[in-house]
């Protein structure tokens, strides 16, 4: 199976413009994704809209295809991308990294291609909640999975209900799990989804995952033990930094 990946990047973001080419110690954070995104797929693409973000992904050798700014969703900007690409590669599954993502680990790619070995018509990634700050953080999507870790259902409240246990216990009753925002498709799927409307589960919760649940496709879901570090804010920013700096110094 060929797997390639796409790294949809904006320019323009209402908490944070530019952040695709902040600084992370000595190189642009879509250079921290890119490479990163390397280690584990040989075929890597930047799309984006802004010509910055081209000629700084040119400028550290990678490759960058241009795309329409008026995509609502990472999701529509990679379906236009993939349909772009397939001109001069081949591929079976598209693997969408964030753009502001910059220490993903290459094993977190990795376990999105395993999902591939089955049926599975789109993957994604989940972790354990360790903590009851973060098992009722309605910003932290939560998962819940059949047997065979197909996703059932994603919500920004806490699933399952645990009926007759203190809520300050629930974490360590119960083996709860969060959702970690980066998917995996099938090629044709890709193209699929990017033309359904908003369903309305997906308006309830605003998760754009719901549509595809809600139109019966199979989303495979694999644990890992890394935590995503989105960065969203200045403020994050200066968080990836100090991780930076503390790596660097262990």
């Amino acid at each position: 199976m060929k797997f390639v990946v796409i790294i949809p990047a904006r320019f323009q973001s209402t908490r944070f413009p530019g952040k695709p080419l902040a600084v992370i110690g000595d190189k642009p954070m879509i250079q921290w994704v890119y490479e990163n995104a390397l280690k584990a797929v040989q075929n890597v693409y930047v799309a984006t809209d802004d010509d910055r973000i081209i000629e700084a992904v040119a400028g550290f050798g990678g490759k960058a295809v241009r795309t329409l700014s008026t995509h609502q969703s990472g999701t529509d900007r990679c379906a236009e991308a993939a349909r772009i690409i397939s001109e001069e590669l081949d591929f079976d599954v598209v693997i969408n990294v964030q753009g502001d993502e910059p220490f993903i680990k290459a094993e977190q790619v990795e376990l999105l291609k395993s999902c591939f070995e089955g049926d599975a018509d789109i993957a994604t990634l989940i972790k354990k909640i360790d903590s009851e700050e973060e098992l009722f953080n309605p910003n932290r999507p939560k998962v819940v999975t059949d047997n065979q870790m197909n996703a059932l259902y994603f919500s920004r409240s806490t699933i399952p209900y645990l009926r007759g246990v203190e809520s300050k216990d629930w974490h360590v009753s119960h083996n709860f799990w969060a959702h970690i925002g980066m998917y995996a498709y099938r090629a044709e799927v890709l193209q699929k989804i990017a033309l359904l409307p908003p369903g309305n589960l997906e308006k309830a919760e605003s998760l754009e995952q719901l549509r595809w649940l809600e139109n019966g496709l199979k989303i495979k879901t694999a644990v890992t033990e890394h935590q995503s570090m989105g960065i969203d804010t200045p403020e994050d920013l200066l968080n990836a930094l100090q991780l930076l700096k503390k790596s660097a110094v262990n």
